[in-house]
């Protein structure tokens, strides 16, 4: 269900209520979204295809405890290139989609060429990420490790911009 959209889904009111219910809890049964949103069960199964279809939603997943499931260090890694080549952008990013622990990474703008968010275990287990994997990507030429001491705010849901709105 991953898409790339060069233009915004077009959503009215109620689709934006639909996409608030399941961003908050994607377990919803379709009765229940129904019920939330005003709509009987069968438009609403409709809307939530589409909004599928288009891109607008895009998956369901659960939310994991990171320490809960033993990854209490979460390491922000600034990531420059060698050159500034299509090449080398193409290279780092095949390579970064393999790395273990790894939960999102950005190509960006800045001091830095990338930036990955990773997940794991402590700080042994990110050196061996990062020497093992990370270090190991011959155009990769910088990194700079941050390391996260807590969480001010994270996994909130997505507030869709009222020009996305017909």
């Amino acid at each position: 269900m991953n898409k790339t959209i060069a233009h915004p889904a077009k959503m009215d009111e109620t689709d934006r209520r639909i996409i608030d219910a399941l961003q908050r809890d994607g377990r919803l049964s379709n009765v229940e979204l129904a019920n939330r949103v005003g709509l009987s069960p069968t438009p609403c199964l409709r809307r939530v295809r589409r909004l599928e279809e288009t891109g607008a939603i895009t998956g369901y997943r659960a939310e994991l405890g990171r320490a809960a499931v033993g990854l209490t260090l979460t390491v922000f890694v600034e990531i420059t290139v060698t050159r500034h080549t299509r090449g080398n952008a193409d290279e780092v990013e095949a390579a970064l989609a393999n790395v273990p622990g790894l939960v999102a990474c950005h190509m960006v703008s800045g001091n830095a060429d990338f930036l990955a968010e990773m997940a794991v275990a402590d700080l042994p287990a990110y050196e061996r990420v990062l020497t093992n994997h990370i270090l190991t990507i011959p155009a990769v030429d910088n990194v700079r490790s941050n390391f996260a001491l807590r969480p001010v705010r994270a996994a909130q849901p997505l507030q869709v911009a009222a020009h996305h709105i017909d």
